[in-house]
């Protein structure tokens, strides 16, 4: 398919040029956020239920726990502001601590996704008025007139932080700390340093939901760019990295192949991967170092009993 018959199309251009880019470096490498369409988000909440992934269960664990202390820390909220809202189970929970909210602004990649749990929450929690933004994370939010004007907080779980590389993650905490305004409040989730084998199951679970997700961002290719990959021939990869602190997630080609997107031709050695996200585990006081350095305090952390996830509130 030419470029000119995929402008035509309505293709995502920006979506495009990234996935040139990054199949011409070397290594190749994909941006995470391209994981989410509908089906990526819906296979994402598969993986939250699979045994192995303890991030979901846990988070919410510690989150359920430490309600009653967030219910009397936060009770001069007005406006709850979430990055890569998904599902908004998690949110839920903040929700019911934080009776007083006024108005809700989850954000998510994912148009239709984000739609059918705002309007969920809507009718759960009818008095709350809730303003669905689509878009990245990793940009400025406009938050409306009326927002600006509330004493904010912005909420942050599922150690998506990990996703981004230590600068990427100064940036995005320093974004947040202009627009949550003076005063503001950011409320995240850390996912920390355990056995690398309780990781690595995490990344790669027993029933390859794990495996299908991370695919599925070559059915996109395929389906919004007119790539022609054919996913089974890339196996899914879990590696941890030492050196980065971090679980790496890859698809290797199974022996020599080639790949056309629009124009272009890419060539895959046997055994040659994309890259396709990171997810950095810290140490406490690692994470600490990062949000001071990215002009917030700890007001409060929590973790739970086995220190396998934390959640901290930065002020």
């Amino acid at each position: 398919m030419s470029n000119a018959v995929l402008k035509s199309a309505g293709v995502d251009q920006v979506f495009l040029s990234e996935v040139i880019a990054g199949l011409s470096n070397a290594p190749k490498a994909l941006s995470p956020k391209w994981f989410y369409d509908q089906r990526g988000s819906q296979l994402f909440e598969q993986i939250t239920q699979q045994p192995e992934y303890y991030p979901t269960r846990t988070e919410i664990e510690l989150l359920a726990s430490i309600s009653a202390e967030l219910g009397d820390q936060l009770s001069d909220r007005e406006a709850l502001i979430e990055y890569g809202s998904g599902s908004s189970r998690k949110t839920r929970l903040l929700l019911r601590a934080l009776p007083q909210l006024q108005q809700y602004l989850p954000m998510d990649v994912s148009a239709e996704f984000l739609r059918g749990a705002a309007d969920g929450l809507s009718k759960q929690f009818p008095k709350l008025h809730v303003r669905p933004v689509v878009g990245d994370f990793n940009s400025t939010v406009k938050l409306p007139a009326t927002v600006q004007s509330m004493t904010r907080l912005g909420f942050f779980p599922g150690s998506t932080i990990g996703n981004l590389p230590p600068s990427a993650a100064c940036s995005f905490l320093r974004l947040r700390r202009e627009e949550l305004g003076r005063g503001g409040k950011l409320l995240i989730g850390v996912d920390l340093r355990k056995p690398v084998e309780v990781l690595l199951a995490a990344y790669d679970d027993s029933a390859g939901v794990t495996a299908a997700f991370n695919r599925n961002l070559l059915l996109r290719i395929n389906r919004e760019l007119g790539g022609d990959f054919d996913p089974d021939r890339f196996d899914h990869q879990a590696r941890w990295n030492d050196d980065h602190g971090r679980i790496e997630m890859h698809l290797v080609s199974r022996g020599l192949q080639r790949v056309r997107i629009d124009n272009h031709c890419f060539e895959f050695a046997d055994g040659e991967s994309i890259h396709s996200e990171n997810s950095h585990k810290y140490r406490l006081g690692e994470f600490k170092l990062l949000a001071r350095v990215s002009g917030w305090e700890v007001v409060s952390q929590w973790t739970d009993p086995q220190q396998w996830f934390a959640i901290f509130l930065l002020g």
